[in-house]
């Protein structure tokens, strides 16, 4: 369901997860933590060195939940020795059209500098700016013609990765920053990718027989 809950926030420390978790719960935002961590490392057993915590909300809830991490920030208690300080302001812009690669307290600092330093920042900008990063972040992932190749040609040697790949390019789904989902790869690269992954179901088979049932 697209109305299922989304990763919304990623830590590396559960307590994090969880604070916001709590914060989001007071607000009246339904929330859920947990982590991605794979049953086992597939480098160390057990390893926790690539653990991540997720908070998940609903997509719906977005920009809703960005406004409350905004707003529990006071800018008045950052101290001046904090790094953004020292960027200049074409830096300071990039931070607010690019808010999805920063933080909260980075993203609200950035507008509080810039302000301070005689730039003018107000709801519009701020507005204009996210709709270009968000039509930005839309576009389709490009240049994905060595993956079609590499699946045609797994598909008709009758191996898994070419019913892998074409799974993915024609399912791979984004999350954009205001929660909405989309697809990843063009319509184009879409329909090389259900090409692919009906030649892999027709050929696999096929391949199995000859190689490893035809002599049984």
């Amino acid at each position: 369901m697209e109305n299922s809950f989304q990763i919304f926030r990623t830590f590396s420390i559960k307590e994090e997860a969880l604070r916001l978790q709590s914060l989001l719960s007071n607000r009246n935002i339904k929330a859920e933590s947990g982590d991605n961590i794979p049953s086992a490392d597939v480098t160390f057993v057990n390893s926790t060195i690539h653990h991540q915590y997720e908070v998940r909300i609903q997509p719906s809830d977005f920009e809703r939940a960005e406004n409350i991490l905004l707003e529990d920030i006071d800018i008045q208690s950052i101290d001046k020795s904090h790094y953004l300080f020292q960027f200049t302001n074409e830096e300071l812009y990039d931070i607010l059209l690019k808010p999805d690669e920063w933080n909260a307290l980075d993203y609200k600092l950035a507008q509080h500098i810039l302000i301070q330093s005689g730039q003018k920042i107000d709801s519009t900008l701020l507005d204009n700016l996210k709709s270009q990063r968000l039509a930005d972040l839309a576009q389709p992932e490009k240049n994905q013609t060595l993956w079609i190749l590499s699946g045609y040609l797994f598909a008709f040697g009758g191996g898994f990765l070419g019913l892998i790949i074409g799974s993915i390019l024609r399912t791979a789904k984004k999350t954009l920053p205001n929660g909405e989902r989309i697809y990843a790869y063009s319509k184009s690269d879409r329909k090389h990718g259900i090409n692919i992954l009906t030649i892999a179901i027709i050929c696999t088979p096929i391949f199995f027989y000859f190689n490893f049932l035809k002599g049984i």
